[in-house]
């Protein structure tokens, strides 16, 4: 059965029509990303892949969904109050993602980060606006110690008066958004979703998406993917990796274990490889946790065979990674 991409509707389609709409503004354009079929890369014999091109949202990231989410139910009941700032902890992609709602939306912006994530991330939540506090990493990767010393610094600076912490491994009201990014796959899908595969980074995306595939089928079989020299989920001891975005470490708050019907690791030299052949064979430059989806999206497809629909996440732009190992040394 052949496969045309799919965007859902959005109204106004029109960047004309856009600009005509009263009291529209850049967070409009949030959501209602591409679905495309990966056509080369996929061997004879296994399930379609589908890849929803997240790297589509105005700051190149799923996790402008996330972000928006987050400050607006914060302004709704109060915990944001008009005039104060916003103080996170990020790996970069949230913070780039906050950094441009935060500008949207006129609200400071505080983000603690650190050296081993990506410059292209760093400076482009700074272009936004946002202040930076940076913690160095003593590996060189993403480990639990980094994650842990990254949420006290945030922790210490939202005691300022004004600040609102999202505190994004603790944040339900990301849930909801993701909820909404399922209900996207449904209907680009017809429903026809055989498995769902996504890395762990909060475990947002993973709960939200696949809570609402589930009430559509409760058949479809939800995957977790998880760094393979930090596979906390999986039972392993943790370590550092650099798969940005995923691993924080050890088991976050957000995360479920009746989520998952299974959990695959991925190391990052093989997410990198499969990142860079995406890029070269698909025509889709993404990041380094893309390349771990797709992976086991390939690992997915293999083992359920060409009746099968698997569904997966580009999760961010490659532009986020060029100075980094995934294309800076890539031959």
């Amino acid at each position: 059965m052949g496969y045309a991409a799919r965007r859902p509707e959005r109204e106004p389609r029109s960047p004309t029509d856009r600009m005509n709409t009263t009291n529209a503004d850049a967070l409009e354009s949030i959501g209602r990303t591409s679905l495309v079929p990966l056509a080369r890369i996929v061997p004879a014999g296994s399930a379609r892949i589908l890849l929803k091109l997240e790297l589509e949202n105005p700051t190149g990231s799923m996790k402008d969904r996330m972000a928006r989410a987050m400050v607006e139910a914060a302004e709704k009941d109060g915990r944001l109050q008009p005039g104060g700032s916003v103080v996170e902890y990020t790996g970069g992609s949230t913070g780039v993602s906050l950094a441009f709602v935060c500008a949207v939306k006129g609200i400071p912006l505080h983000i603690v980060t650190s050296d081993v994530f990506s410059r292209e991330k760093r400076d482009h939540m700074a272009a936004l606006g946002a202040r930076l506090t940076l913690v160095p990493s003593a590996t060189g990767g993403t480990t639990k110690e980094l994650t842990l010393e990254m949420i006290e610094t945030a922790r210490r600076l939202a005691e300022q008066p004004g600040s609102y912490w999202t505190d994004q491994l603790n944040n339900t009201d990301q849930l909801a958004c993701y909820d909404a990014l399922g209900t996207e796959l449904l209907a680009q899908t017809g429903g026809e979703v055989t498995a769902f595969v996504q890395s762990v980074g909060t475990s947002g995306s993973l709960r939200g998406i696949a809570t609402r595939l589930r009430e559509a089928n409760g058949a479809v079989r939800i995957v977790a993917v998880e760094p393979a020299e930090s596979a906390v989920l999986s039972g392993r001891p943790t370590g550092s990796h650099k798969i940005e975005g995923t691993g924080a470490g050890f088991v976050v708050p957000l995360w479920r274990a009746d989520v998952a019907d299974e959990i695959q690791t991925v190391s990052t030299e093989e997410a990198m490889r499969t990142a860079r052949r995406l890029a070269r064979e698909e025509g889709i430059f993404a990041g380094t946790s893309t390349g771990a989806n797709v992976a086991v999206a390939l690992r997915v497809a293999a083992r359920l065979g060409p009746d099968a629909t698997v569904v997966t996440l580009a999760v961010d732009s490659g532009i986020k990674y060029l100075s980094t190992a995934l294309y800076a040394s890539d031959a």
